[in-house]
């Protein structure tokens, strides 16, 4: 499975290889060891080669980035159950309660926006 993927996306195996050795991928596995890529995965390898591809962020980088992101997930799915929590209070003392509409998703896969290099001046 291993080089369909590879070859959906452009890149050699080694690179699946390495994603997964430095823990960004972590694609199951039959008892045969043939890897075996979800949904889920494939989802991750894109925003990886998104940061890397479009963004130019190294293997270091794209961990950072990684981490972040799921911290943040995880944070975002605690706020919701507190929201929910309170809106569940509210209603019962017979408050009516709105929801805003959510803005717009960034127009880039990975909902990070690209800063322009150039013109960008470094303080000594």
């Amino acid at each position: 499975m291993i080089g369909v993927v590879a070859l959906r996306y452009q890149i050699h195996p080694q690179t699946l290889r390495m994603y997964e050795r430095e823990g960004l991928l972590l694609p199951s596995r039959t008892e045969g060891k043939t890897r075996l890529y979800s949904d889920e995965d494939l989802e991750r390898l894109e925003f990886i080669l998104s940061l890397t591809r479009d963004l130019g962020v190294n293997l270091a980088g794209v961990e950072v980035v990684m981490n972040l992101r799921d911290r943040m997930e995880k944070m975002q799915a605690e706020m919701q159950r507190v929201v929910e929590h309170y809106e569940h209070q509210l209603r019962n003392a017979g408050v009516a309660v709105e929801r805003p509409v959510p803005e717009p998703a960034s127009a880039h896969p990975t909902g990070l926006v690209k800063l322009p290099s150039h013109g960008v001046r470094k303080h000594s």
